[in-house]
């Protein structure tokens, strides 16, 4: 199949087949293509915690609705946005970037330096607003990735997200839950949605070009 007759066939499972299990090697993959994805600044203010002990998925279960795709997946993914932006962050990152290429430049040099002066000043939730979009750049990067693969997923917003930052003890990383993606595979007859169109607004009425 073609990348969009992936993405025709993909949808947002609603019973995973709790017997099956995406292998490790898939797993990894999607989770690569998430790293190599787009960022702003190439700070990459998120990380991604992928859980699979059943007991801390029956309490993730308890906070986010009792939603059965949290237990039953596979492999439940945690998308974790940076609190805010820090000097140290910034500067860990610009540091890397300068290592891995082997040089430093003024335009990357003042760049920083323009990141410094305005990142950290303001408000931390403006700096965790940022940063989450950021992580949803990464969701979208991994829902493509695993419909690629062949692999069901549902990204889920359905949680408290101050309950799950206090069982995942994110605040002590500095990191604040932003959303959730469930990978395994279907249970096409438990799964109300399965069999029904895709439903997306016309390309005409989505899309416009100006030329």
């Amino acid at each position: 199949m073609s990348l969009v007759e992936k993405l025709q066939w993909r949808y947002a499972t609603k019973k995973m087949d709790s017997s099956k299990s995406v292998s490790q090697e898939t797993v990894e993959e999607i989770l690569e293509a998430v790293r190599l994805t787009a960022s702003s600044s190439g700070l990459q203010p998120y990380e991604l915690i992928v859980i699979t002990n059943p007991d801390l998925r029956e309490k993730i279960k308890a906070v986010s609705n009792n939603q059965t795709q949290v237990t039953d997946c596979s492999h439940l993914v945690i998308f974790a946005a940076w609190d805010t932006y820090t000097a140290q962050r910034i500067n860990d990152a610009f540091d890397m970037t300068e290592t891995v290429r082997n040089f430093k430049n003024d335009a990357g040099v003042a760049y920083r330096q323009t990141l410094l002066t305005n990142y950290p000043a303001r408000d931390p939730e403006v700096n965790f607003t940022h940063a989450a979009k950021q992580a949803y750049i990464g969701l979208g990067t991994a829902l493509i990735a695993a419909a690629e693969a062949g692999v069901d997923s549902t990204p889920m917003e359905g949680f408290h997200a101050k309950a799950l930052d206090e069982i995942l003890n994110l605040k002590e990383k500095g990191l604040r839950s932003a959303v959730m993606l469930a990978l395994g595979y279907r249970k096409e007859e438990e799964d109300w949605l399965v069999k029904l169109k895709k439903v997306r607004r016309p390309k005409e009425k989505f899309i416009s070009w100006i030329n």
